[in-house]
């Protein structure tokens, strides 16, 4: 009854009395043998499951950048981009593995476009009324597209890919959301993209200045973007600026 106890407690073994000394030395040698093996596997797990997690977030990664390459060729852009949203995303203050979602969830921002055809999303103009609503579906492709998954990263790139094109006065796409109903992820997306996407050459526009960029997200405070994110926008504009140049369009060669 004692040993049932014992065991019951969380006692792995036991040793009947009286003592043998080599009888206790060999179990002794057994449980630090089976505990070095646990050691051991515990260690593998550990390197597999490293190898798995850096091994999806590079599918992530391609993802997004393959998504970018029909309307940017280098690519470059959601590299950009995602760190704007971390430098964006440290300033409030929410926990280090937040922070990291938001970064490594981005380049998949718009991975809808995918679905949409390229004498659309390539078109060198204006777009027609009817082609601009064809346009406006890509957060519901990339919600498609990314679909339903238990990983953190998955979702938190789905909610980004929804939600990156709503605007703070609710005049937004696809869900015309206001507010504070807008996920802080997007809203911290939607500040990142559109800077970058101003400052760099598309088919149907010429890059912007980075003043001019800087005027208009300030001047869409309240209006397109989270007035307190542009407040951040603005404290870590010397570093976006760094990152810009880091990865310049003219440096693709070298990514």
């Amino acid at each position: 009854e004692d040993e049932k106890v014992g065991l019951e407690l969380g006692a792995v073994d036991y040793i009947t009395k009286p003592f043998s000394p080599s009888i206790v030395e060999a179990r002794v040698h057994t449980h630090l043998a089976l505990y070095d093996q646990n050691l051991a596997l515990e260690h593998k797990v550990k390197i597999r499951t490293k190898e798995l997690r850096e091994t999806r977030l590079q599918i992530v990664r391609r993802l997004g950048r393959a998504a970018e390459f029909k309307d940017n060729e280098t690519g470059l852009h959601v590299i950009r981009m995602s760190h704007y949203s971390r430098l964006i995303a440290e300033k409030l203050g929410n926990s280090d593995a937040w922070v990291d979602l938001i970064f490594n969830a981005a380049p998949m921002h718009d991975i809808g476009k995918i679905g949409i055809p390229d004498h659309i999303l390539l078109k060198p103009g204006k777009l027609t009324d009817e082609e601009w609503n064809i346009m406006r579906m890509h957060p519901e492709f990339g919600v498609d597209i990314i679909g339903e998954n238990d990983s953190d990263i998955l979702m938190t790139a789905k909610e980004i890919a929804l939600t990156h094109h709503e605007k703070w006065d609710g005049s937004g796409y696809p869900r015309a959301l206001k507010g504070n109903d807008i996920p802080i992820t997007g809203r911290v997306i939607m500040i990142a993209d559109v800077f970058d996407a101003l400052t760099t050459k598309r088919p149907y526009k010429e890059a912007w200045s980075v003043e001019d960029a800087v005027k208009y997200i300030n001047e869409q405070a309240g209006i397109h973007f989270d007035p307190k994110l542009v407040e951040i926008f603005n404290q870590v504009l010397p570093e976006i600026l760094t990152i810009k140049e880091k990865y310049d369009e003219s440096t693709a060669g070298c990514i």
